[in-house]
């Protein structure tokens, strides 16, 4: 492999001792793979019921949960939890640093479970909402002691959002000693190079009655910048062809028909030429076909070369709690503070203008042509990356705090917990470049006055006018008193969320049966939830701006709940222990009023071998005050109709007159423990999910393909121009009328001391596999259904692969682990509903290597994803499913006192 950036550099000068010793033992053992069993991680007496509030020791849920364990997380060294956890096949990547590419929710990763959307999935901080739960880069993972994940309803047992099911992170709170690292990563390109340092330190004081625990991170992360580095995600696009069978193909140089950097002109008599830097005409260069606003080849712009491959972004997080036992109660305090920042370019200006035949700015060959044809105006394309991008600047800052109780009485018989917590996230928005509406149309309506200066026509009658005036025929052409005039104005916003919420709940065996104690959980809640607009900037408040206006963004709710659940065993044989689990929520929120939700589950262990599980549940999830208030997100992509393929501005944002849906989920399966192989665990879930009046957004290309099939409600968000071409789509959140997923969940591990092989032997070897298969994706939108499982193309929505599978193989010992792993991410149509004739889409199989050693109170490791540099299928924006980076390298070593 040649090395020629710098990046590259970096990364080997700073591991490479490491990456020596590392690179050796993974050469000798490149068999050997990873733990994820989480046995190996937890203490043998530890708890794990997520999906439960009972907290019985070895009572079983009936909801299936996996817990991702301290192996797990470190396991390709992935930046953040949220992207060790996208790993899984029960998540869908919706929102992450490399699927938010051309938006502006800019490297934000929140978690999205069976891919329902990212606020079906309830995440959780030790039991309770926080602030942070939007974006896990707030949590500094050398803290985290495990992730536990419910894969089903459990609205009942935690509240509103867990549809698609709960993600709990667990923090180590016994942390012992003093813990610094560092790290750093690059692609095999020498690009996206990314270093941290982080450290953990926790005591125990006043004889083991105090903890104390502080960890803290800093990370950096370059991105990539150049989309066209990498096979498949440049300029592609989804394109109507003039010739063959299809009505549509996927193909690469896919660009403007109606733009040039120098100014296109698109109408009368001189339609097709293109403006040279010093005003002359020449015959613009058009692609090998074209179709609507886009043409193969040419020489247009692509807007799909303008934005990131993966965003950049720098991140500060920390985290402290302190907690004392005062008899049978420990009482606790924390904080958290984090902050993520970022400016980076973000698309040029572009669109078409009209100018008058007189403009003096056209020479009078010109000019004359136009007046011998009759023309009084011409339309201009042009993108104005010579005077510099957009750029778009953010940063988002989570401060929080809580206090609690936890304790018990009569003998630990009962057990009580309470807190209160308040958190706050302030998101600042800016974009810089920008282009005031009213300014570019003064300036583009160019006269010569009385002592033949190009002025502005308002200057006729306004000689103190600021205006002055803008030539767009020919790159570079403007005065630098123009270009200022137009550009350069900053677009700004100041946004603040903030949430307060309190709970207590109480848990106990009031009394017990002829198979033995009834367990219950009791307990109420309640949260306040508010975002308020701080500061926004005069011209965007105007609407302003050509484009990219920011809007005020103010609302909140309320929400009281009661819950109660019980755990009633009916039989304690040798050859069967059967329990039925309850569980009911009434909630009332401000907004929508009150709704019950619930949960009956039965559980039976067949003779310590065999467990069988099935579960319903009524789950709710009221509007967010993203999806009721957010403001605006403005995003770039291409949609087609009618056989043509059109570049359209996408606007999403809140409705607040949305409706709570609700969730029927019904789990079934079963976990395979055999006595005689100790350490083999197997567990087959199945689970079916029908969403009523489900929350969503839709992509763009579905809104089209909505109002062509007849909702009328679809067609009102699409706004056209005169020719009747789509050019802005609203995705606003509406209530669609069903969603339906169905699918099987797979998992299987085992743990092998290899002593138990031979006694000479050291060390263990843990395999483990998760699977899952997704049956159907139903969206119906009250005029058709459409099953997206299969769909595998970003611009679908809810398209999802019908297979995800991991399969990794660990050795550890003291002193040594090395790993590899096999992610698979099944194939399928690009959109099953488009005629298109490269539709199929391949799998994809993506190997990862690492490796760690311990040598005295040093840890050194390195990691390796995708060894074999897989290419992502052909894409139009951003393949969500499959990895766009290629193979990345990262090094990096701890010290412990």
């Amino acid at each position: 492999m040649r090395i020629e950036d710098t990046g590259f550099r970096r990364l080997l000068m700073a591991g490479s001792a490491g990456a020596a010793l590392v690179l050796s033992l993974a050469t000798a053992q490149v068999a050997l793979a990873q733990d994820s069993t989480p046995a190996a991680d937890d203490d043998a007496g530890s708890i794990v019921v997520t999906g439960s509030r009972i907290d019985r020791k070895g009572f079983d849920a009936p909801t299936p949960t996996t817990v991702v364990g301290e192996s797990e997380l470190r396991q390709g060294a992935r930046p953040s939890i949220a992207q060790v956890l996208n790993d899984l096949p029960q998540f869908r990547a919706t929102q992450s640093p490399a699927s938010t590419v051309a938006n502006t929710n800019s490297s934000s990763s929140a978690m999205d479970l069976r891919g329902l959307g990212v606020t079906r999935t309830l995440t959780l901080l030790n039991n309770r909402r926080f602030t942070g739960s939007s974006d896990l880069n707030t949590v500094p993972q050398g803290l985290v002691k495990r992730v536990e994940i419910v894969t089903g309803g459990a609205s009942a047992a935690w509240g509103s959002g867990a549809i698609g099911g709960v993600v709990n992170i667990m923090l180590d709170d016994d942390l012992e000693g003093l813990t610094i690292g560092a790290q750093n990563g690059v692609s095999s390109r020498g690009d996206g190079y990314r270093y941290s340092f982080d450290g953990t330190f926790g005591t125990h004081f006043a004889d083991g009655r105090g903890h104390f625990m502080i960890g803290a991170e800093y990370q950096n992360d370059e991105g990539i910048l150049d989309r066209n580095s990498r096979k498949n995600v440049g300029s592609a696009n989804l394109f109507s062809p003039t010739t063959g069978d299809h009505d549509y193909i996927l193909v690469r140089d896919v660009n403007s028909s109606t733009t040039s950097l120098g100014g296109l002109i698109t109408s009368g008599t001189l339609k097709g030429q293109t403006f040279n830097s010093d005003g002359t005409l020449r015959a613009f260069q058009y692609g090998s076909q074209i179709s609507g606003s886009t043409m193969v080849g040419g020489e247009g712009v692509a807007t799909n070369d303008e934005y990131a491959l993966t965003n950049p972004y720098q991140r500060v997080n920390s985290y402290a709690r302190a907690s004392f036992e005062v008899g049978d109660a420990t009482f606790w305090a924390d904080g958290s503070y984090s902050r993520i920042w970022a400016k980076y370019p973000f698309y040029a200006e572009n669109g078409t203008y009209t100018l008058s035949a007189s403009n003096p700015y056209l020479s009078q060959s010109i000019r004359d042509q136009l007046a011998a044809a009759g023309e009084t105006s011409i339309k201009v394309g042009r993108f104005f990356e010579d005077y510099g991008y957009r750029t778009f600047g953010y940063y988002r800052q989570n401060v929080e705090g809580a206090i609690g109780v936890d304790g018990s009485f009569a003998d630990g018989k009962w057990r009580y917990s309470a807190y209160y917590s308040h958190g706050e996230n302030r998101n600042m928005q800016s974009y810089d470049n920008q282009i005031t509406g009213a300014n570019l149309t003064a300036a583009l309506d160019a006269v010569t006055d009385s002592s033949g200066n190009i002025v502005c026509r308002t200057a006729l009658t306004d000689p103190t006018t600021a205006c002055r005036p803008l030539n767009i025929l020919g790159e570079g052409a403007a005065s630098q008193d123009a270009i200022d005039y137009v550009f350069g104005n900053v677009a700004r916003v100041v946004y603040t969320t903030k949430l307060d919420s309190a709970g207590a709940s109480l848990r106990g065996d009031p009394f017990s049966t002829w198979a033995g104690p009834v367990s219950v959980a009791f307990g109420a809640e309640a949260r306040w939830e508010e975002q308020v607009t701080n500061s926004l900037d005069a011209t965007s408040a105007a609407k302003g701006f050509s484009r990219f206006n920011f809007s005020p963004l103010d609302g909140g709710f309320n929400v009281q709940e009661a819950f109660g659940e019980v755990a009633i065993p009916l039989l304690d044989q040798p050859f069967s222990k059967l329990d039925v689990n309850g569980a009911a929520r009434y909630s009332r929120y401000s907004t929508s009023g009150g709704i019950w939700s619930w949960k009956l589950g039965v559980t039976d262990r067949i003779f310590d071998n065999l467990l069988l599980r099935v579960s319903r549940s009524r789950d709710i999830r009221s509007g967010s005050l993203a999806e009721l208030y957010t403001t605006t997100t403005t995003s770039f992509t291409t949609v087609a109709e009618n056989g043509s393929t059109y570049s359209i501005t996408r606007y999403g944002g809140g409705n607040a007159n949305l409706k709570p849906e609700i969730g029927s989920t019904l789990t079934a399966g079963a976990v395979f423990t055999p006595t005689f192989l100790p350490g083999f665990n197997l567990s087959v879930d199945y689970y079916n999910i029908k969403l009523k009046d489900a929350i969503t957004s839709l992509g763009a290309q579905d809104v089209i393909s909505g109002c062509a099939n007849g909702n009328t409600d679809l067609c009102s968000q699409i706004v056209r121009d005169t020719a009747g071409a789509p050019t802005t789509i609203y995705t606003t959140y509406i209530n669609l009328a069903e969603y339906k997923t169905a699918g099987v969940d797979i998992e299987a591990s085992y743990t092998l001391p290899l002593s138990k092989v031979s006694g000479g032997l050291g060390g263990t070897m843990r395999f483990r596999g998760l699977a899952t298969y997704v049956d159907k994706v139903l969206i119906n939108d009250g005029m058709t259904s459409v099953d997206r499982a299969g769909d595998v193309g970003d611009n679908v929505s809810f398209g999802t692969p019908h297979w995800r599978a991991t399969g990794s193989i660990n050795y550890s010992s003291q002193d040594v682990s090395v790993d590899a792993r096999v992610r698979y991410v099944g194939g399928g149509k690009f959109n099953h509903a488009l005629d298109i004739a490269n539709n199929d889409i391949a799998a994809r199989v993506y190997v990862d290597l690492g490796a760690q050693v311990n040598v005295d109170k040093f840890t050194l490791f390195a990691n390796v994803n995708n060894l074999f540099d897989r290419d992502p299928p052909l894409t139009t924006y951003g393949a969500i499913h499959y990895d766009t980076i290629g193979r990345y390298m990262t090094v990096g070593a701890k010290v412990r006192f």
